[in-house]
């Protein structure tokens, strides 16, 4: 990642970002990128550097305790959210890593707004927190299934008419300036939608039920939400065109190849993390003078 920008360069990535108030459709960006700068062999060699090398900012990240970031991953079901995460997780330090998998909110959840359970999984500063799907569920999901806005108890929403174009543009107002304060108080935010086909998503739906070991992975539902694919698809675009900001950008990854989807949000992460220039903090004089004696204290002992 960080050794290949011969090859590779930030000017390269930037096509995968999706700029702001650009209004998008999913169609025109593809789930399997053909101009791959290496193969696989010299990819997975890559992408053990750039951990390598994530590491020692994370390390910095984390001693200098300005900084926080968030790095949240959305994508239709076995677009391979979980292993680029344990990919990612393979360059970190865990103690300074906060993993969050978001499900349906619970009774307890429905009773505050719907940014509550997301805001209290925030990372601290010096902390990484990786958001397996997140917030953008309430302007996902939710807008193939309306009805499920009901069972928040809004005020002014008694039915699904009430659920407006408006509505929606509201929503989206309402996570663009959360994730401005996030970003005005240092947390670092990158979002990536990873975008499967709905062939390749058909391919790993059934091997999750030919293999007995990946059986736990399926279930009916994920044929019922497959059946609302264009839906999302729409549903999707309009998120993205409408939350990717300067201060928290949506990128589009291909998917349907994860080798290269990894290795593509490696060196989008570590881009992001050389732009903070980050550094140990420098100690005072009086700090390293009892350094030195501490240091003398030591190799002095019997």
């Amino acid at each position: 990642m960080g050794k290949e920008k011969s090859k590779w360069d930030d000017k390269d990535i930037k096509r995968y970002l999706v700029k702001p108030d650009k209004e998008i459709s999913l169609k025109d960006y593809t789930t399997d990128e053909k101009n791959k700068p290496f193969d696989k062999e010299t990819g997975a060699k890559r992408l053990e550097e750039g951990l390598e090398e994530l590491a020692l900012l994370q390390d910095k990240l984390y001693a200098s305790g300005k900084y926080s970031v968030l790095i949240v991953l959305q994508a239709m079901d076995a677009a391979g959210k979980d292993s680029t995460i344990r990919h990612l997780m393979s360059g970190f330090n865990p103690a300074g890593v906060k993993v969050v998998s978001f499900k349906s909110p619970s009774s307890k959840e429905l009773g505050h707004d719907y940014f509550w359970r997301h805001y209290k999984e925030l990372p601290s500063r010096g902390e990484i927190g990786i958001f397996n799907r997140s917030h953008y569920e309430n302007v996902l999901v939710t807008k193939v299934h309306p009805e499920m806005i009901l069972n928040a108890n809004l005020p002014e929403i008694n039915s699904e008419k009430d659920i407006d174009k408006k509505f929606w543009e509201t929503r989206y107002r309402q996570i663009r300036n959360f994730e401005r304060t996030l970003f005005e108080n240092g947390t670092i935010i990158m979002k990536f939608f990873l975008h499967v086909s709905k062939d390749e998503q058909k391919k790993r739906f059934l091997e999750r039920i030919e293999n007995p070991h990946k059986n736990w992975k399926f279930s009916l539902a994920d044929l019922k939400e497959r059946a609302r694919w264009n839906d999302y698809q729409e549903a999707y675009a309009d998120a993205l065109s409408n939350t990717s900001t300067e201060y928290a950008p949506w990128y589009i990854i291909p998917a349907d190849d994860k080798w290269f989807m990894r290795i593509l949000i490696g060196k989008i992460v570590h881009s992001e993390f050389e732009k903070m220039k980050l550094s140990y903090p420098e100690v005072s004089k009086e700090t390293k003078n009892e350094l030195l004696k501490a240091y003398d204290v030591l190799m002095n002992e019997k």
